[in-house]
């Protein structure tokens, strides 16, 4: 792990030095800017993994600071690393078209639009910071959604699931972060409450105080929450003993038996489909998750983190499987990125017979930054779909 982190600071020193080469020179600026810069690219090496190394959850007073300045210069540096190589690459569009077509150079010299677009650069990555920022740390939206089902019983028409994801109580989400949430979720006044995990980032005993909102949620049915990827790096057996001690049932490749109008409905949920990794005993399985389900409960509805779960639920016979993990890719670019990692990104979506929901998240991971990915609460909602 140390090696990888140091690995991982070498890549980011060569990262900031290819942005300051690239981008110092060609800013009219002044010698004094261009010192005050290099001083502040060589601060953010120093900086950003700050915001990594001081991810204690507990941290408090200037270590919380520090987490704050790390996380924030990340994002940003994000920001500025990207839009960078995308300049780069626009300049070496623009040198061939001076060459290919001599109006281009006389419309709009190289060397004006080397400065000027070095400029829109630095600019444009501090506004797409205040911006992100301002996105991550409001209260998610409520979004509503109608999910369309196949011969679904008249009892269960309108039945509502309200599901919050990937919340990460820690460094930078609290108490104060997480209450407004619980509010506007009891507001919609759901049938049940679904939580798709990745709740915290850190010990229990940083984060109990925290995470005492959630013991507040009302669902007519229940609160029901499977396990994310982050509970395993926090310590998964005890946050799922502290969840259950917070009036939330959570499922480990089992179902429950929910009745709603006389109809049978079943509730599954999932460990982490990387669970395994940390606990043999927590290995994923969504086929143990639906095991003995009585033939009366067409109906069948799954909580797995990870859309990567979906084909699995699939063959399980489960007819909804909710999910979180991507954050949407939380900032650009990694919006495009995570297509890489995960089948499906966000949204409503169908594999084969089976619909999935894939919740953005309603908090953040790492830097508190939300651009072009906006957090969530949802509000599903089954409704009727065309009969087989």
């Amino acid at each position: 792990m140390r090696s990888f982190f140091s690995r991982l600071i070498l890549f980011g020193i060569l990262f900031h030095c290819y942005v300051g080469i690239r981008l110092i020179p060609a800013l009219p600026v002044g010698r004094v800017w261009d010192a005050v810069m290099v001083l502040w690219l060589i601060a953010s090496c120093v900086i950003v993994p700050q915001g990594m190394q001081r991810r204690d959850a507990g941290a408090n007073g200037w270590r919380a600071v520090r987490a704050w300045a790390g996380l924030l210069e990340m994002g940003f540096f994000s920001f500025l690393l990207t839009l960078t190589v995308l300049r780069d690459v626009t300049l070496v569009l623009w040198a061939i078209a001076t060459r290919v077509w001599a109006g281009a150079a006389a419309a709009l010299p190289f060397d004006t639009w080397r400065t000027e677009s070095a400029e829109v650069v630095l600019l444009a990555a501090f506004l797409m910071t205040a911006v992100g920022v301002y996105n991550a740390r409001r209260r998610a939206p409520v979004v509503r959604v109608d999910i369309p089902i196949d011969d679904l019983p008249p009892a269960l028409h309108g039945f509502t699931i309200a599901q919050i994801s990937d919340i990460h109580v820690g460094p930078t989400i609290r108490k104060r972060y997480l209450d407004p949430i619980v509010d506007a979720v009891n507001r919609l006044d759901a049938d049940m409450v679904a939580i798709t995990g990745d709740v915290v980032d850190g010990s229990v005993s940083a984060l109990r105080e925290h995470t005492q909102p959630l013991s507040r949620l009302k669902g007519r049915h229940g609160v029901f929450l499977c396990t994310g990827n982050h509970e395993y790096y926090a310590g998964a057996d005890a946050w799922i003993a502290e969840f259950r001690r917070l009036g939330i049932r959570v499922l480990m490749n089992e179902h429950v038996m929910l009745e709603h109008g006389g109809t049978p409905l079943l509730l599954g949920g999932v460990t982490d489909y990387s669970g395994g990794h940390f606990n043999e005993a927590h290995r994923s399985d969504p086929a143990r998750a639906i095991a003995g389900a009585p033939a009366a409960a067409r109906i069948r509805l799954l909580l797995a983190h990870q859309p990567r779960s979906a084909a699995a639920a699939e063959a399980a016979g489960f007819t909804l499987q909710l999910s979180g993990h991507t954050h949407g890719g939380q900032f650009f670019p990694w919006n495009f990125a995570v297509r890489v990692q995960q089948p499906f990104t966000a949204g409503l979506v169908r594999s084969g017979a089976l619909w999935l929901y894939i919740s953005r998240g309603t908090g953040y991971w790492g830097p508190p930054i939300r651009f072009a990915a906006p957090s969530e609460i949802t509000h599903l909602r089954l409704v009727p779909g065309p009969a087989r």
